[in-house]
């Protein structure tokens, strides 16, 4: 994967095309669109990914609902303020976008196994920009809800919101706000109810990263700062 302009967020995914695009924005001429695309797991679910992308990247047809896209860039977000507060919105901003024709990913069902495990991935650079909150399920399944600060040019920085499980969220509730960390795992989708204090209730889809694995940067670096330290001392032995 070409990362030359995206070290510390960028994504790859493969689905189909869902629903209509719709125009987004416009700068400096540049229209914007976005577009859903669905996603398959393993599970047979699916994940419907919000994608915002530039008219310069796509054809007419493009962004016909069932075309098969492979879709790389960053999974970005932004403040949207209604009804008197402020709500984060989650996208992924297309760099680059290819039609997959169905015939490459389709020979015989093995070969369909083995390309589905790769089509939704995500590597994030960042650093905790709240305390993990730690939880259990019901069933006992240990959860850790991230939050996760991102550069991006311009001295702007996306937050997204990462969800990591079992033995990696025991290890998450114990980092400290401002650790740097490496997150590698899938964009996803889920549907919630949202309850208001007049008693309402509104159906959302909430997007995060689901973590496969998680790595502390800050740690890795004084390690090889302390090897490098006793090599000297061992030389000047």
């Amino acid at each position: 994967m070409d990362t030359n302009y995206l070290e510390n967020n960028y994504l790859t995914l493969v689905g189909k095309v869902t629903g209509e695009k719709e125009f987004s924005h416009e700068i400096y001429g540049e229209r914007f669109y976005t577009f859903k695309l669905g996603i398959p797991r393993l599970s047979g679910n699916q994940d419907i990914i919000p994608i915002t992308i530039s008219e310069r990247l796509v054809g007419e047809d493009t962004l016909q609902e069932g075309k098969k896209l492979l879709v790389k860039g960053q999974f970005r977000s932004y403040n949207s303020y209604e009804n008197e507060r402020n709500r984060l919105i989650l996208t992924v901003f297309a760099k680059d976008v290819m039609e997959v024709e169905e015939e490459e990913i389709e020979e015989e069902e093995n070969e369909i196994i083995r390309k589905d495990t790769i089509t939704n991935e995500v590597v994030l650079v960042g650093y905790l920009c709240k305390k993990p909150i730690y939880r259990q399920t019901p069933f006992g399944r240990e959860i850790s809800d991230i939050l996760l600060a991102v550069n991006r040019a311009y001295n702007k920085s996306d937050y997204i919101p990462c969800i990591s499980w079992g033995r990696t969220a025991r290890f998450c509730q114990n980092l400290e706000v401002g650790s740097q960390v490496k997150v590698i795992g899938r964009v996803q989708s889920r549907t919630y109810e949202k309850k208001y204090e007049d008693g309402t209730v509104q159906n959302r889809v909430a997007y995060e990263v689901s973590v496969g694995s998680l790595e502390v940067i800050k740690e890795k670096e004084i390690e090889k700062e302390e090897a490098v330290s006793e090599t000297e001392n061992q030389e000047a032995v």
